[in-house]
């Protein structure tokens, strides 16, 4: 069970400390929502979070297949909507290239990014798309 420490920093950032590791982050509230944008805001977090958890669960089941990534690189657009202020929506856009590269591989990975467990864990109403596109 992984813990983190969590401190208010004063003028909406915080101070993020993975217990394990002792690596830290920070965040910063949006300017469009009183911060400063000097860092990732917590729904940043969320969204980017998406990103690295499918990149993550790809490259476990590559290596489970016999499968080498050889370039995997994306792009995740949050998308803000409310009342109340929420995450409705993300975006992910993944370019990649493996070897051997074929459909049945492809298959493969693709499911992988699409029930890593961030993706699964955000709420059934918060829309996802997925667009693969292969090198």
């Amino acid at each position: 069970m992984n813990t983190y420490t969590v401190e208010y920093l004063g003028k909406l950032r915080t101070r993020l400390r993975h217990d394990e590791s002792a690596t830290e982050i920070y965040t910063d509230a949006p300017r469009d929502n009183q911060g400063e944008g000097s860092s990732f805001s917590p729904t940043d977090l969320v969204a980017a979070a998406v990103g690295s958890c499918m990149f993550t669960i790809m490259g476990i089941r590559a290596v489970q297949s016999g499968i080498e990534i050889r370039h995997l690189k994306g792009q995740v657009k949050k998308i803000m909507g409310g009342p109340p202020r929420r995450i409705v929506g993300v975006e992910v856009r993944v370019r990649a290239s493996i070897a051997p590269d074929s459909l049945q591989y492809r298959r493969v990975l693709e499911e992988a990014a699409r029930t890593c467990p961030v993706i699964l864990s955000l709420h059934p109403e918060i829309k996802k798309e997925i667009i693969f596109e292969w090198d």
